[in-house]
């Protein structure tokens, strides 16, 4: 399944080549653009499928998506297993109900992350302090792809477990096999990935 993801995620320009900053502030040779998936209803059911059976092992009450790339990867995941699901609003509404998390779930549930990938981790961090402040709890992460650049080790020092579908480096190696990327491209991302690993 990795493989096919892999390809797929090639096939769609969701793996570009390039000069990208990161969220982080750092320049990267790779860029992994998951907000293609909405567009493609079979990439997204193969993703969802994958992220299926690492979930399928995990306790949890809730699944959470995150905005905005992830939300559509959580809505097919609940649509295909009917779990539950909540999500944070980017932004608090000064009007309505003013919720900081939009469905229903009851203080001490578990929430299920699922999100797109991870980098160093930093920013998962922002990401569960909406929930945790509305009284749910965080024990995993399910996402597609890791970055291997330091997040699952921070996760872990801080009490949460990562479940990935596929690591970059696997991807590069995928997509290299299959002639998909040239020498220059692959060495370089490899080179990059190796050196910002924390």
């Amino acid at each position: 399944m990795k493989k096919e993801i892999a390809l797929a995620l090639h096939e769609i320009g969701a793996v570009k080549f390039g000069e990208f900053k990161l969220k982080s502030g750092i320049m990267s040779p790779i860029y992994i653009d998951l907000r293609l998936l909405c567009s493609y209803p079979k990439i997204l059911k193969l993703i969802s499928d994958a992220m299926i059976d690492i979930a399928k092992d995990l306790t949890f009450d809730v699944i959470a998506g995150i905005p905005y790339t992830a939300l559509p990867i959580a809505t097919a995941i609940s649509l295909e297993k009917e779990w539950p699901m909540v999500y944070a609003r980017k932004e608090i509404k000064d009007y309505g109900t003013k919720k900081k998390i939009e469905g229903v779930y009851k203080e001490g549930d578990t929430a299920l992350i699922i999100d797109d990938l991870i980098t160093n981790g930093d920013s998962k961090f922002e990401t569960i302090v909406p929930f945790e402040a509305s009284g749910l709890k965080i024990k995993d992460f399910v996402i597609l792809v890791d970055r291997e650049q330091g997040g699952a080790r921070k996760l872990e020092e801080k009490g949460y477990k990562l479940h990935s579908v596929v690591g970059i480096n696997e991807i590069l190696d995928i997509l290299k096999e299959e002639g998909k990327i040239d020498e220059e491209n692959y060495n370089k991302s490899k080179k990059f990935i190796a050196e910002t690993q924390v």
